[in-house]
């Protein structure tokens, strides 16, 4: 029995769904999402919300997910998606270079640029070490935050690195003189 695919998803005022096929497509005043629907799973509209409802019992294990799914998608064109990211070290720096590009000075021979993909948006505070991804699409936001932490991941004895802003690292005890 799923709990979550019995949930109700609220749909706020100015938010259209259309389903084809397997997708769902959720557009908003944030912009258009699609998600994946299971096969065996519907979609209904009830007093203002919208109901998953599943064909048999052997659907439950993918009810929960198709409703988190759409859920995302939902809340990603109603108020989107957000990721933070520090970068902690002495010379450690990002800064935007025109629209889709960020620049990284972590420490190696050579600053990396990194691509942003279509409906990413990065902004940098003035200090150039605190980074906000922002999106449309929880599953795209949160794989350009990962990938842009795993360019210098924190490291466990200095804590120097890239990491998420929510992130607590354990910091590991260095060396000590054995004679």
């Amino acid at each position: 029995m799923s709990r979550i695919g019995k949930k109700l998803i609220p749909l706020p005022a100015g938010v259209k769904y259309t389903v084809e096929g397997n997708t769902v497509l959720v557009e908003g005043p944030k912009g258009k999402v699609s998600a994946l629907i299971a096969d065996g799973i519907t979609l209904k509209t009830a007093d203002g919300n919208l109901q998953l409802e599943r064909a048999s019992e052997d659907k439950a294990a993918v009810h929960g997910l198709t409703r988190a799914l759409v859920n995302n998608a939902v809340h990603g064109v109603t108020k989107g998606w957000t990721r933070e990211l520090d970068i902690v070290g002495i010379g450690y720096r990002a800064e935007l270079k025109g629209k889709g590009m960020v620049v990284f000075t972590l420490g190696y021979s050579h600053p990396i640029e990194v691509p942003l993909p279509s409906g990413i948006e990065v902004t940098i505070d003035p200090k150039q070490t605190h980074l906000t991804v922002l999106g449309v699409d929880r599953q795209k936001v949160g794989q350009v935050a990962a990938d842009m932490r795993s360019l210098r991941k924190p490291d466990p004895y200095k804590n120097k690195g890239v990491r998420y802003s929510d992130e607590r690292l354990k910091k590991k005890a260095g060396k000590t003189g054995a004679k």
